[in-house]
């Protein structure tokens, strides 16, 4: 299978008709509405809620079935000094929520302690041993977060040694709950919390705003109500990390939690953003620079490291621990490197171009790394992607996902083939036997046969609305600029340009090309990353797909054009 080399320019669809009377009353322009309408904002309530709300348009976390029980069992345990214990997840959503659990528990007045599984010793999920361990330190309640809403018989473990567990998770539920205390999952087919999208942390921190009126209400937390909002920069990182889409309540709590981030932060994550070299945080940043940082322990080692870091208050400990967190994720960079290199080769020597899907297994890799790797592939080859970490006791997948394609649903109908399985439509994770993985791939690349169209097998850039080269300026950015933070349901925006000029184009950094675009007397300069290859398609005249920003170099600010995609000009 070779690379796929072509990709589809498409504008991004309007979620319906743009309002020109809205449009006049909100005070917006015809772009900025057209924007909105892009990503469902199409009434007067709904302009004023994604670009003005702030967090008391919350819906009411009560809402969420099961948070009545509980938050009255937390609060018996603490009035009780029962001891609890909070069960984390190796992802930085897991990491982010455990934290979050930590130090709202120590400011209620809790008895609190906490446990992340070791990725290759425990796996993904409540852990049977931890919660072993749990019981034998005469623990009365766990907490998962970010894990076990498929976790039947860790529950039913946890019953039997006399711990009452209450499962807070966003993953996607079984036919059947475990028999816990209670599942706190918006995607609960009996829950009528209305934002059906938080992510892990989200989930953990709607039970503290929960658990906090409550203890209020009952004069439970004396004559100090610790002030949550400031458990919002962990909340931030967990949800920007995991990928949730950045609309609702998950918008809500980004923006808040990126102020936090920006402004005086908690000594690890301050130590954090030295050790990655960010001074202003964006959801950008935190995706790309410091999520990596906190993922790289649990991937490599133990994610016990980055949980330290975020409850640290003391700033040389947190330049220590960043420091060794900093060294994982040059670790992990490496070992990433090595299996998609070796990935890469073997999808070219094993697989034709007309397959579906790639499946692939290998007892070299390590399977902390390889759902990066996974992404990758599927940015290169535009299929589904497995990748399985072979071992004595059989594989742990990672698998990713094109557009339109139902992982959860495709290992579903595998299921006969897998040991175990979880996560979403386009992130999922499987344990396997050795000797089933062939059939498995087989039976995958069957179900996507049925399911992918040949345009899901080509690349797809959308972008939002076509442009000259003259409409680029600093208040069509400052315009833009108002849908922020980007993310996952509200894309940064991409714009199209045609008929333009490349000059002066010189390769920086052995891979990047640099430039100057031009049209009819209006130029900017221009990026394109990762594409030396490609210098001789910016010949002639082009048509350009692109993302604009202000660069910030030396003191000196300018307009800049990121490319994504260049073809030669269609007219």
């Amino acid at each position: 299978m070779q690379p796929c080399s072509s990709r589809i320019w498409q504008e991004r669809p309007l979620k319906g008709e743009v309002d020109e009377q809205m449009t006049r009353h909100a005070g917006l322009s015809p772009f900025l509405a057209h924007l909105l309408a892009q990503r469902g904002v199409l009434s007067s309530e709904q302009v004023e809620l994604f670009l003005n709300a702030g967090l008391g348009k919350m819906a009411d976390p009560r809402l969420m079935a099961g948070m009545t029980i509980a938050v009255e069992r937390l609060s018996k345990a603490i009035a009780a000094g029962e001891k609890i214990a909070v069960h984390g997840d190796y992802d930085v959503d897991g990491i982010s929520a455990t934290a979050l659990l930590m130090l709202a528990l120590r400011d209620f007045g809790a008895r609190v302690g906490y446990s992340i599984p070791l990725r290759q010793r425990d796996g993904y999920g409540l852990c049977g041993a931890a919660i072993a361990q749990a019981a034998a330190d005469g623990v009365r309640v766990i907490v998962s977060v970010d894990c076990g809403i498929n976790a039947c018989d860790e529950a039913e473990l946890a019953a039997a040694n006399g711990i009452d567990l209450i499962i807070t998770d966003h993953h996607q539920p079984g036919a059947k709950l475990p028999p816990a205390l209670c599942c706190l999952n918006p995607h609960r087919a009996d829950d009528r919390y209305p934002d059906k999208y938080l992510c892990g942390v989200g989930v953990a921190f709607m039970l503290v705003v929960a658990l906090r009126s409550h203890l209020r209400q009952h004069g439970l937390l004396g004559d100090k109500t610790p002030d949550i909002r400031y458990l919002l920069d962990l909340v931030c990182l967990g949800t920007i990390a995991d990928i949730v889409p950045l609309l609702g309540v998950n918008r809500l709590l980004v923006k808040a939690g990126l102020r936090l981030l920006n402004g005086t932060c908690r000594p690890g994550l301050a130590a954090l953003k030295q050790v990655a070299k960010v001074t202003e945080v964006s959801a950008g940043q935190v995706g790309y620079r410091l999520a990596p940082r906190l993922n790289a322990a649990g991937r490599l080692e133990d994610a016990a490291q980055a949980v330290e870091l975020l409850l640290c208050n003391d700033n040389a400990t947190a330049t220590q621990l960043a420091r060794r967190l900093d060294a994982c994720n040059s670790e992990r960079r490496t070992i990433e490197a090595q299996i998609q290199k070796e990935a890469t080769q073997r999808v070219a020597d094993e697989l034709d171009d007309d397959a579906y899907t790639i499946v692939l297994a290998d007892e070299r890799w390590h399977a902390g790394v390889i759902g990066i790797v996974a992404s990758r592939l599927v940015e290169i080859y535009h299929r589904p992607v497995v990748l399985i970490a072979l071992g004595d006791d059989g594989g742990k997948g990672s698998a990713r996902s094109v557009r339109g394609f139902d992982l959860y649903r495709a290992f579903e109908h595998c299921a006969g083939h897998l040991r175990g399985y979880g996560g979403h439509k386009y992130a999922a994770g499987l344990t396997i036997a050795t000797a089933d993985v062939a059939a498995f791939a087989a039976a995958f690349e069957q179900y996507a046969r049925k399911h992918i169209s040949a345009k899901q097998r080509q690349g797809l850039l959308e972008y939002d609305a076509e442009v000259l080269l003259q409409d680029v300026s600093d208040e069509l950015l400052n315009e833009m600029k108002q849908l922020e933070p980007f993310g996952a349901g509200n894309p940064s925006v991409v714009l199209l340009c045609r008929g333009v000029h490349a000059q002066d184009v010189r390769v920086v950094g052995k891979k990047h090309l640099k430039f100057i675009v031009w049209q009819d007397g209006y130029s900017h300069p221009a990026i394109f990353f990762n594409s030396s290859e490609r210098r001789s398609e910016l010949d002639g005249k082009l048509d350009i797909l692109f993302s604009a920003a202000m660069n910030n170099w030396n003191n000196r600010s300018t307009l800049q054009l990121t490319i994504k995609d260049v073809r030669a000009a269609s007219d």
